[in-house]
């Protein structure tokens, strides 16, 4: 029965569930590598630009990174409803010891968020596919107004939790009741830990919507062994390396320099994502359709990982734009620069039902995937090159308008629109039964990338001109847009 907004109740469920995680996520995204490079005086770590953007990189890269762990666990053992309930479980342990803790347990926490997200995002995204089995033409709509729901979440963390972290006017009120004003920052890391609670309340009082939906996984008793082989087997030698990692540091018996091992993560990452896809395409037992599929995915995965390595800029080396470079008053009021990351989910939430009137009008066949990414792109590329502008007079010392970031992410928004809701959607279409939420996990390898890709760019903040930075990335979203517009032309229509 349709009767959320036109599409199943059991959407209001996955809806407000992803609000309030993207509400704990962005939140904390917000503030993080401004918290890392703040001096320890106003209660930051005081780390270095390039250390704090590698540490930002490879946790944005495990969040995702995680998720295909997080999809395998949903499609051979729990089932995505529950999967995703014990990842918003482990998502909010991770915000509370971000809360209370620095130093080591700074980075218990954020290990904690990226597993979690690795076991809630692919399978609650995966989740919002299965209600639309038997009504296909309404699934980009539904996708959409799913997308809605997580730049609510978006638009007010950043602006509640910046507020926390940064306002003068908090830190005030701290002192007045002889708190430290240097603890800011973990009164918003609380605030996001509070976010995913509410988020958790809302999917155990909606579940049992979801359980005409869901299917369980249906396997073998040998198929079943043999994953859970797997799985006693790779978890145990995670547990090992971790503890030996841990050893290392702990007894400072090698001293790894960051940029070490942010390297070693880079190519970690590109060594899953090449075995990933080799284990695939050599599985025998696909169909003709569904191994066509897989080529389709792969377009689309290489096209998603261009435009977020582009987009996750937004919090990383635009943050420090906006920081250091970014006139953040307007008359007598000065705002947080954390704010401008809610320009973005709040241009979203106007878009997005414009979007899912425009699919649901035009039929999902109309345009195909591929030019949609090839559209999305060229919109990222539209965006940057404003920003090529604004760089130059930064350069000359000024602090530029806010205007310009206004405009930029306006241009992002819209290209985002032609990627992430529309792969979402495309993904879970396409996705084999039998992997369903692996498959959703290979959507989001391609967010890892982009975010790690992304958080390493700002590390070039200090050392290269931030016009040139700007003009790289304007540049590369303009060859990947013409290279996704050439592919289209040649690959033959199967969405």
């Amino acid at each position: 029965m349709a009767n959320f907004l036109g599409h199943p109740k059991a959407l209001s469920t996955l809806f407000f569930t992803e609000l309030w995680e993207r509400f704990s996520y962005y939140g904390m995204r917000a503030i993080l590598i401004l918290f890392m490079v703040s001096p320890s005086e106003m209660g930051g770590l005081n780390f270095p630009i390039a250390k704090a953007a590698i540490i930002y990189a490879i946790y944005t890269g495990s969040v995702y990174l995680a998720c295909l762990p997080g999809g395998w666990l949903a499609d051979y053992f729990f089932g995505l409803r529950r999967t995703t309930f014990f990842g918003g479980i482990v998502i909010m342990a991770g915000h509370i010891c971000l809360a209370l803790f620095s130093g080591f347990g700074f980075f218990i926490g954020l290990f904690l968020i990226a597993v979690g997200t690795g076991l809630l995002k692919p399978n609650i995204s995966a989740l919002v596919g299965t209600l639309y089995r038997d009504n296909q033409d309404k699934r980009d709509s539904g996708y959409s107004i799913y997308y809605m729901g997580i730049n609510i979440g978006a638009f007010t963390a950043p602006l509640l939790c910046g507020w926390l972290a940064q306002s003068e006017g908090f830190r005030s009120a701290l002192s007045t009741h002889n708190i430290d004003p240097a603890n800011s920052w973990h009164f918003a890391f609380a605030a996001a830990a509070v976010g995913m609670g509410i988020g958790l309340i809302a999917y155990v009082r909606g579940s049992r919507l979801l359980k005409t939906f869901e299917e369980q996984p249906v396997l073998t008793e040998t198929a079943r062994q043999m994953a859970f082989q797997k799985l006693i087997s790779y978890g145990f030698s995670g547990l090992i390396l971790v503890a030996f990692i841990l050893f290392l540091f702990q007894t400072k018996v090698l001293e790894l320099s960051t940029e070490i091992i942010g390297n070693g993560f880079g190519l970690l990452l590109l060594f899953i994502t090449a075995t990933f896809f080799f284990k695939i395409f050599s599985e025998k037992n696909w169909t003709q359709k569904e191994r066509k599929n897989l080529y389709l995915i792969t377009i689309l995965f290489l096209g998603a990982t261009v435009f977020w390595s582009l987009f996750e800029q937004a919090g990383s080396t635009l943050n420090i734009f906006a920081e250091k470079n970014t006139n953040n008053q307007v008359s007598d009021f000065v705002f947080p620069s954390s704010w401008f990351q809610s320009l973005n989910p709040i241009y979203i939430i106007c878009l997005a039902p414009m979007f899912a009137l425009f699919w649901s009008q035009i039929g999902e066949r109309k345009i195909s995937n591929i030019v949609k990414f090839a559209i999305g792109l060229l919109f990222m590329a539209f965006g940057w090159a404003i920003m090529i502008f604004a760089a130059l007079e930064a350069q000359e010392g000024v602090l530029v308008s806010p205007a310009w970031l206004a405009a930029m992410y306006f241009l992002h928004a819209i290209g985002e629109m032609f990627v992430s809701p529309v792969g979402l959607s495309a993904i879970s279409r396409l996705a084999p039964a039998k992997i369903t939420g692996l498959t959703m996990g290979i959507w989001f390898l391609a967010s890892s990338i982009g975010s790690y890709a992304g958080g390493r760019v700002a590390g070039f903040y200090d050392t290269f001109s931030i016009a040139d930075i700007f003009s790289t990335l304007t540049i590369i979203a303009v060859v990947a847009s013409c290279l996704l517009g050439f592919t289209a032309t040649k690959f033959t229509r199967s969405e």
